[in-house]
């Protein structure tokens, strides 16, 4: 109620407020104005506000608003300004009632029929108003020329308002479907690293079902040879079996929350890699690094393993962000060779030095120190190859004069291959 008022509000002070821009055509009290084009705006913008109590509202306030000034500012007697602006009241009910009995609103999805509507309503107002102004003794006389003044700034108010209407409608429908893809895109991140979580996890559980094993043997060879520790080692296994059954629970949540979001099942791989530069330029811009990020990606492709390349990718180009100085190029470029897909990330940093780069993907090393000189995990490139082994690719270390450049390549018949199986589906028993 409280924001129907404010509405209200300001479609009356707006239609006032622009009602005051006005020529008098015909050299008299009649004008025209740029009030009625605020007014019929707002009517079509705030759809929320109902037609016929905003027009006389707003009808009764201008011709309040109008006297007012007239008495106040020139002095004017009160009865001749109300001999005066009577009639605009008359204009802006009648425009009301015929807005309401045409139905404009509904017709919001064709810009030229509403343009229509309101050159006819604001023609057909206008005749009332001096038809108004001539019953109570104002010398005006319609001629064809005076007419189709009428029509002409009838139909420029209402296609100007159509137009700024569709103009301000283009631009709501932009800023929500760029809001649209930053969400999307936000949720592809959340799924990324669940989907991180969950390769770990499942690489626990085949660990789990291991020791379940090994542990219910021991009982069996203690069982046999009647050792008094038998009875541990089966509690052992039991509770390593229990652990696995909630590593099972957790995994099957995952997979739900990776899921329910609705996202597409499958991606263009040079929509993936501009998520991946997105994402990374934030990241640059958030540690204070002016990064220049440039892509080359020509690959006409498609696929499903949109978080297992997520992963590997924003690792590898997160990393070269953090390699790179102050300033500094980080490049994505992909492209087909033979039978794989080629992503190479490329950065203009120290590089690694020869010696240890065979050690990279050993898990715990880093070259990254934060401020108060403690090292980084050291794991996410040990990750990426994990998730690169489990599409049966490659990922390794290019020589170059500058910098670093890491290369993946993933055959293309792992990247084509139909939506992954629910990840609960395929848990062990």
């Amino acid at each position: 109620m409280r924001e129907r008022l404010l509405i209200l509000g300001i479609i009356m002070v707006a239609s006032a407020f622009f009602g005051e821009m006005k020529v008098n055509p015909f050299g008299g009290s009649f004008r025209f104005s740029l009030g009625i084009a605020a007014f019929f705006f707002g009517l079509l913008w705030f759809r929320s506000v109902p037609v016929i109590s905003t027009g006389l509202l707003t009808g009764m306030f201008i011709l309040c608003f109008r006297t007012g000034l007239d008495t106040l500012l020139y002095g004017i007697d009160l009865q001749d300004s109300l001999h005066v602006h009577l009639p605009s009241a008359g204009f802006y009910i009648s425009f009301t009632l015929l807005l309401y009995l045409s139905h404009a609103r509904s017709h919001l999805e064709f810009p030229f029929r509403v343009g229509l509507i309101g050159t006819t309503i604001d023609f057909v107002s206008n005749l009332v108003e001096l038809l108004v102004r001539q019953a109570m003794g104002d010398p005006i006389e319609p001629t064809w020329q005076s007419l189709s003044l009428l029509l002409l700034f009838g139909s420029l108010r209402s296609l100007f308002v159509v137009g700024l209407f569709n103009n301000f409608s283009i631009r709501q429908v932009r800023a929500v479907g760029e809001f649209r893809q930053q969400e999307l895109e936000r949720l592809r991140m959340i799924n990324t690293n669940l989907y991180e979580e969950a390769f770990y996890l499942r690489k626990s559980m085949a660990h789990l079902e291991e020791i379940t094993r090994e542990s219910y043997r021991l009982y069996r060879r203690l069982g046999e040879g009647e050792h008094p520790d038998a009875p541990v080692a089966l509690r052992v296994a039991e509770h390593v079996h229990e652990v696995k059954k909630d590593s099972q629970r957790i995994l099957a949540g995952l997979s739900k929350l990776m899921n329910q979001e609705q996202l597409a099942a499958r991606i263009s791989i040079a929509e993936l890699c501009q998520l991946v530069m997105n994402t990374n330029r934030k990241y640059a811009e958030m540690i204070g690094k002016r990064i220049g990020f440039y892509q080359a990606c020509d690959v006409d492709l498609t696929t499903s393993q949109i978080y297992e390349l997520l992963s590997v990718l924003n690792n590898l180009v997160a990393n070269a962000v953090e390699a790179s100085g102050r300033q500094g190029q980080v490049g994505l470029v992909v492209r087909l060779v033979g039978p794989d897909l080629v992503f190479r990330v490329t950065d203009d940093g120290p590089g690694i030095p020869p010696e240890e780069q065979e050690w990279v993907f050993q898990s715990g090393y880093t070259t990254k120190y934060d401020e108060e000189g403690n090292a980084s995990t050291g794991i996410g490139l040990t990750h990426a190859r994990s998730i690169v082994d489990d599409l049966r690719g490659s990922i390794g270390i290019i020589p170059g004069e500058r910098g670093t450049c890491f290369e993946v390549k993933v055959p293309t018949n792992q990247l084509l291959k139909g939506e992954r199986a629910s990840d609960a589906a395929n848990l062990p028993d």
